[in-house]
């Protein structure tokens, strides 16, 4: 595990469990942004990108038209989840935790590098109120033991990650933050812990070196 292995899996130049669309979304809106005029920081930026990613998904036919609201399940503040079959949910998330798209999408890829047994495979989008969701596939865990954070945080030590506060770590070497790994985001099943809801982040200085 090291930074130039991120770097590549983020850019596409290396494969990663159900990476290919997910790498092409995020192709797709770094080309589109050096582009733009916006500057991230703008509060239109997202609004921006936005609308270049509908276009994408326009072209590419990648509107999920088949999701069976009876198999709704949850909702949270950034995602909504519904059953697919006996093994596995979809999830349909917005992506408001992260300033931008591509955020999210190297959220998706970074979960996906860490933890392939819970990997997400992105089927498409869907909109809904002028909302904009990306609808991912993830397999269903069914926890068989209350999660123990304090083995949370040995994992995550034994893994080069330092708790900064409460259930968020960061990893110095590689510059990455991953947030919010509480007894519900992390589940315990056969003594293994599976990671289901994974908030990624990039530190500023990412791509610097």
């Amino acid at each position: 595990m090291n930074k130039n292995e991120l770097k590549d899996v983020l850019c596409g130049a290396s494969q990663v469990k159900h990476g290919t669309l997910i790498q092409a979304a995020a192709r797709y809106l770094r080309r589109s942004q050096k582009t733009s005029s916006m500057a991230q920081e703008s509060k239109h930026f997202k609004e921006e990108e936005t609308e270049r990613l509908c276009q994408w998904i326009e072209e590419q036919q990648l509107w999920y038209r088949t999701l069976d609201l009876t198999q709704f399940i949850s909702s949270g503040a950034e995602q909504k989840v519904y059953l697919k079959g006996e093994k596995g949910v979809i999830k349909l998330n917005d992506s408001i935790y992260y300033s931008s798209w591509l955020d999210y999408f190297y959220n998706l890829l970074l979960n996906n590098y860490f933890f392939p047994d819970t990997a997400y495979q992105l089927l498409g989008f869907y909109r809904e109120d002028k909302t904009l969701y990306a609808v991912v596939q993830q397999d269903f865990i069914k926890a068989d033991t209350p999660t123990s954070i304090e083995e949370v945080r040995a994992f995550m030590k034994n893994n080069g990650f330092e708790v900064i506060r409460n259930n968020d770590y960061r990893n110095p070497e590689l510059g990455i933050i991953l947030e919010d790994l509480h007894d519900e985001n992390v589940l315990t099943r056969g003594g293994v812990l599976a990671f289901i809801d994974t908030v990624f982040y990039l530190e500023n200085d990412f791509w610097n070196d």
